[in-house]
């Protein structure tokens, strides 16, 4: 008999449809064979008879009988596999390769078990295995290799062997968990999902090794370009500080060495008008002297003696040239204080120039983000995208969270199913725009801009292919809507600005009040128009009820760019 079997494969004797041995097997008239169970189910489902394989169509319900031939070769063949120990493994566990599972009905000591009974959910020694061998009742069970918590391996509504894995839903299966519920969906045997899924799991262990290199490499660049501008602002610190200080010492120079000109030119006028001094005092006294001694002539009264001693009295002393000795500095004071208001005033603006300019590098934010508000959109929200419990405001500005009892929620094909989420009626495609949103006193929300194809059905997937560039905001601290759990700015804002420039893959937000950048995605690869997207969150961190306002950009005279 086991030679008869060798030129039969397991798979010529499996149900296409539970892909297991078939049972009470049934043919249909183009000649493919199925259980007679797995295919009635399948028909009671369809509108049309049609064969499960090729397709082909029958007027009326063909009437199975089962196909004994083919019913025996099965039970012989599935004997043949108990008898050989030739079944089905989920393949090696991890129990079994760390730890030897013991045979559940040894009472004394426990001996090292051989195999595990799905139907008994029993692990056996071989002494105890025996009976599965001799008994014809038990040699139908399906015997595996050692398996911990076989339990676990057995489907709880229907207790058969879990040997199917359902790629639509994810979920294991029992051959009639298909048969009644999965007919229609991607089920493949336990082993082929295993084998698939690990793949997908090697390619995104791949993909996420890939992407832990970018970010270290980007990290690593941050990390330098932070050490190198350290560095650099250091050194012009440095240098600046050098030629300020080089400024003041040379003013400090210039301050000494005009008092101490001025100085000695005070000194030296004081001492030639000294000189003059001196011989105009002595002078004065001969002079004192001539007028007594005029005086005493004049009170003569004697004609004879007045007239014999007059002419020697009249000779008047030498008298000094005053007016080659004058003492008048006034016009040259006037010139020197002239010549060095000119220069201070020189001086004092090219300090107020450069104090102008260092208030201009340090008001560099605001500079950037007026740059950044002249491309400004007319953002409004588009209804047919709503999730039920978000309410937008009859101009689309606004968007609020309301769970409100007795709410009728419309039905809209295009909405969020399984997200708080709603999109802008516009998309944009490579070009650059911005828009402001008001969060006011939110505790939690979410804003930025979204694929036109992102997942509106399920759940939205938080990772870098997701179709979601936005941050998220929670309690105090900020984090990229991609990066779950990563802090990217601490504080809280009540008005946020959203540029995007889609050509160079970059989205950027803003604190609008301070004009400091919160985060921005870079080297981003945009295939598809871009919607501004918007997250009210729900209320589970309380007070969180306020609306997303959507308003324009606040300009004024000073703010225009230049």
């Amino acid at each position: 008999m086991a030679s008869s079997f060798s030129l039969l494969s397991e798979d010529q004797l499996l149900c296409p449809i539970c892909l297991d041995t078939f049972t009470k097997p049934v043919s249909t008239p183009c000649g493919h064979n199925f259980c007679l169970s797995c295919l009635s189910s399948y028909w009671d489902n369809e509108r049309v008879y049609q064969c499960p394989v090729c397709k082909e169509r029958f007027e009326r319900r063909p009437d199975l009988k089962v196909n004994t031939f083919i019913s025996g070769l099965a039970s012989q063949f599935r004997l043949l596999q108990v008898t050989n120990a030739h079944t089905w493994s989920p393949g090696p566990s991890k129990e079994s390769a760390e730890c030897a599972v013991l045979c559940d009905v040894c009472t004394d000591v426990q001996q090292q078990a051989v195999k595990s009974c799905f139907e008994c959910l029993t692990s056996y020694c071989s002494v105890h295995l025996e009976p599965h061998h001799r008994a014809a009742g038990l040699k139908r069970h399906t015997l595996v290799d050692p398996l911990a918590n076989l339990q676990d391996k057995i489907c709880k509504e229907h207790n058969r062997i879990l040997r199917l894995f359902c790629l639509s839903d994810k979920v294991l299966l029992c051959d009639i968990c298909f048969r009644s519920q999965h007919m229609n969906h991607d089920v493949v045997p336990v082993q082929q999902a295993y084998g698939e899924m690990k793949d997908l799991l090697g390619d995104t262990e791949a993909r996420v090794q890939l992407m832990i290199q970018e970010k270290q490499q980007k990290l690593e660049a941050m990390k330098e370009s932070v050490k190198e501008s350290k560095r650099e602002t250091s050194e012009v610190i440095a240098e600046s500080v050098k030629e300020l200080t080089a400024l003041v010492s040379e003013v400090q120079r210039s301050q000494t060495e005009l008092v101490k000109v001025m100085e000695e030119k005070q000194k030296a006028a004081e001492e030639q008008a000294g000189v003059f001094i001196v011989v105009l005092e002595q002078e004065l006294i001969e002079l004192q002297r001539m007028k007594m001694k005029l005086m005493d002539i004049k009170q003569t009264e004697d004609q004879l003696c007045f007239l014999q001693t007059f002419p020697e009295s009249v000779v008047l002393p030498l008298n000094t040239d005053l007016p080659s000795f004058s003492f008048n500095r006034h016009v040259e004071l006037q010139n020197v204080q002239k010549h060095l208001s000119s220069s201070v005033s020189q001086l004092q603006t090219l300090l107020k120039k450069m104090t102008t300019e260092i208030t201009t590098f340090s008001a560099s934010n605001d500079v950037t983000l007026r740059n950044l508000q002249q491309y400004e959109v007319n953002v409004l929200l588009d209804p047919d995208t709503a999730y039920p419990l978000l309410v937008l405001s009859d101009d689309g500005k606004q968007v609020r969270y309301d769970k409100s009892p007795g709410r009728v929620y419309p039905k809209r094909p295009n909405a969020f199913k399984r997200h708080l989420g709603v999109l802008g009626q516009r998309g944009l495609l490579s070009q650059r725009f911005y828009f402001e949103v008001l969060v006011s006193q939110k505790t939690e929300w979410c804003l930025g801009v979204a694929t036109a194809s992102v997942r509106r059905r399920r759940e939205v997937t938080r990772n870098p292919d997701g179709g979601v560039w936005a941050i998220k905001f929670r309690v105090k601290s900020f984090e990229a809507f991609s990066s779950r759990g990563v802090t990217v700015y601490k504080g809280k804002v009540e008005r946020v600005g959203v540029f995007v420039d889609y050509d160079k893959g970059q989205i950027s937000f803003y604190d609008v009040q301070t004009a400091t950048l919160i985060f921005s995605f870079s080297d981003c690869l945009f295939t598809e128009e871009l919607y501004p997207y918007f997250n009210p969150c729900d209320n589970e961190c309380g007070s969180n009820l306020d609306p997303m306002v959507i308003v324009p950009v606040t300009r004024t005279e000073s703010s225009l760019t230049p």
